[in-house]
């Protein structure tokens, strides 16, 4: 329990001081770019409000990320402690099951804050997005085929088991 306890004071510092990052360069994407003059860049003839808006965003991205995987390590903890206070006694494939529950949470959540954020980009933004909801349905379509051979292999597990009870009482009143 010490560990889980060290691990939560390590994490949620970090887990708000990602997010509180990623808001700040959100609203540096928002509000600066339009506020610059329309200079294009030499070499690469691109406007310096659509390179600091790919910027902020690229770097916008990177907390998020740091955050999620905070945020995971966190629900896994969470999830550890609500099933252990509820007497839940379960077996490593169904947490793994339910864990991937929560990501395709996470990643449905993700794409949808992540999708209109990135249309805003000049003559990328379109493409952008549909890569974004594209990989994240390859995501969700990932985990969704990996929770159903998780359930499978428990339905798979409880019918042997339940099969051999069966036949071990009809060989029991067999031999009665």
């Amino acid at each position: 329990m010490k560990d889980k306890k060290e691990e939560i004071r390590r994490r949620l510092p970090r887990l708000v001081t990602n997010l509180i990052m990623a808001i700040i360069f959100w609203i540096i994407s928002v509000f600066i770019p339009p506020t610059l003059p329309s200079l294009l860049v030499p070499g690469i003839n691109t406007e310096t409000s659509f390179l600091v808006t790919i910027l902020t965003m690229f770097i916008m991205a990177i907390f998020l990320i740091r955050a999620l995987t905070d945020a995971l390590v966190l629900g896994d903890i969470l999830t550890d402690t609500i099933t252990k206070k509820l007497g839940v006694n379960e077996e490593k494939s169904s947490k793994k099951a339910a864990r991937e529950l929560v990501y395709i949470i996470v990643v449905v959540l993700v794409v949808t804050a992540v999708t209109p954020l990135l249309e805003t980009i000049q003559d990328v933004g379109g493409y952008l997005s549909t890569i974004t909801v594209y990989i994240g349905l390859g995501l969700v379509i990932l985990f969704i085929y990996d929770i159903g051979r998780i359930v499978y292999k428990i339905i798979e597990e409880k019918a042997e088991s339940l099969a051999d009870y069966v036949s071990q009482t009809k060989q029991d009143k067999s031999s009665d």
